[in-house]
């Protein structure tokens, strides 16, 4: 719902304390100046170092007092026309108890008066003594019919806005951005390319995520001719998001991907996003935590936000069981289990398309609710290698390290395709055959060899296979020793 049809709304019940969540004061002011136009209402607006403005344009009043500013809505005594006071990042004077209590004296007297008290701030920071008096509505950053016109506002002449298919494109590049953001990264793709093009568009929304410090944004020329093996699971994704369907149908939600460190998931996770056409939004949840009370929380809600305007997309969380690292313990005070507990419930229930993949090298931290049906579309197991496997992979970085494929192979049992890659890599860099370099390199099988059975024996039956398709049988990927079973069984 749009921020004017949500304050309508409001506004007609006569919610006389509105707090509105925006980055974009400006275009919030501009939308609710639209509104109070379209029906005759009064529209105040505040801020600090412009003072009070009636009609929200031009200062009448250089009051930059906030209890005068807030005073100056009963000023006119009660009417049956609303009147609007908006207050931009009046979060910063909320701390005083004055202040406080002028707001919960004109929210109260507002239901009687009809004046309503709406407070602009990126943040929601109520104090206890106001939390009871506000609803909150969040400013949505713009969709892409939004975009569109911004973007046909800003390339007026022939040949600067592209049709069809590139068109769509430039749009997908866009999602995510404000409305100053898309300003500023078509104007900047006009100058350097005298069109719209999504590159220019891609460089100003990567150093928007870097500004948050807790998403990044991937998009590099990985793609699956460059990760060897796991056709099973190259299949399952590639048919699940390039699929056609209509616009209400079924949405892939993602993957859950388990396995030894090294066996290819974070490059598996990189290479989805070229294959398919999405960009990989990288979603760190360690630098979620915050110093402060409920920063942590407002971080995490703050980051799926952005996630979901940036879709479609592709989210990746590497070694997951680490980010939420003790969230069934208290000594963070329940922080990690409050974040674990809200990305679980976006994960079940956002609506976006952005398909979330998830690695994790310890199955056992993470708990059962987890991977239970309908937060993925499959949880796979990447095991170690197999000859065929390995054989693709050695070709694949001998040609990308320029060996000589006529040299022979060292001994490469229980090696994952990460000491393949090492092993090329030294072998470039030294100057030395392929066996000698692989006196370097000490598979992951040996010095975790207990955590990787471990994991291998929990994975049978439990999980997808990632090479073939269907469940990952043990059996088949590790021989056994045959048995009689006709044979009855000793009595010792």
């Amino acid at each position: 719902m749009k921020l004017t049809e949500r304050m309508r709304e409001l506004i007609q019940a006569c919610f006389s304390g509105i707090w509105i969540e925006s980055h974009e004061h400006s275009d919030a002011i501009a939308e609710l100046s639209a509104l109070c136009r379209e029906h005759d209402w009064e529209l105040m607006a505040w801020n600090v170092s412009q003072g009070l403005r009636r009609g929200g344009n031009h200062a009448e009043e250089s009051a930059s007092d906030p209890l005068t500013a807030l005073r100056s809505l009963s000023a006119g005594g009660a009417t049956e026309k609303p009147r609007l006071l908006v207050l931009e990042n009046f979060h910063r004077f909320l701390g005083s108890p004055e202040i406080i209590q002028e707001v919960a004296t004109a929210v109260l007297s507002g239901k009687i008066d009809r004046g309503f008290i709406v407070i602009l701030s990126p943040t929601v920071q109520l104090p206890l003594e106001l939390e009871k008096l506000f609803v909150v509505v969040e400013h949505q950053l713009p969709d892409r019919s939004q975009l569109l016109e911004i973007a046909d506002g800003i390339a007026t002449e022939s040949g600067e806005m592209p049709s069809g298919t590139e068109r769509d494109l430039v749009i997908d590049a866009a999602t995510g951005l404000t409305r100053l953001e898309a300003e500023n990264a078509f104007s900047l793709s006009l100058v350097r390319y005298s069109k719209l093009e999504p590159s220019a568009i891609w460089e100003l929304k990567t150093q928007m995520l870097k500004k948050t410090g807790t998403l990044a944004l991937h998009r590099g020329m990985e793609s699956f001719e460059h990760l060897g093996g796991l056709d099973s699971l190259k299949s399952f994704t590639k048919r699940s998001l390039l699929r056609r369907s209509d616009v209400n149908g079924p949405r892939p939600k993602g993957a859950l991907l388990l396995s030894p460190p090294g066996c290819g998931k974070s490059a598996f996770c990189k290479a989805l996003g070229r294959e398919v056409g999405r960009p990989v939004v990288v979603l760190d949840v360690g630098s979620l935590l915050g110093s402060l009370v409920g920063q942590s929380e407002e971080r995490t809600r703050a980051a799926l936000r952005t996630i979901d305007a940036l879709a479609p997309c592709v989210c990746m969380i590497d070694e997951v069981e680490k980010a939420f690292a003790g969230m069934a313990s208290q000594n963070d005070s329940g922080v990690s289990a409050r974040m674990f507990g809200t990305f679980l419930s976006w994960l079940n229930d956002h609506q976006s398309d952005v398909y979330v993949v998830c690695t994790a090298n310890d199955v056992q931290s993470l708990p059962p609710e987890f991977s239970r049906a309908e937060r993925f579309d499959g949880v796979f197991f990447l095991d170690l290698p197999g000859r065929p496997q390995k054989d693709a992979i050695w070709s694949l970085y001998r040609s990308q390290f320029r060996l000589p494929h006529d040299q022979p192979l060292p001994d490469d049992e229980g090696w994952t395709g990460a000491e393949i890659k090492a092993c090329c890599r030294l072998s470039a860099l030294l100057d030395l055959p392929l066996s000698q370099a692989a006196l370097n390199v000490v598979p992951v099988s040996k010095t975790s060899a207990e955590s990787v059975e471990r994991l291998r024996m929990w994975a049978d039956g439990r999980c997808l296979s990632a090479d073939s398709p269907g469940v990952f049988q043990l059996s088949n990927n590790k021989p056994k020793r045959r048995r009689n079973v006709t044979a009855k069984p000793s009595v010792n």
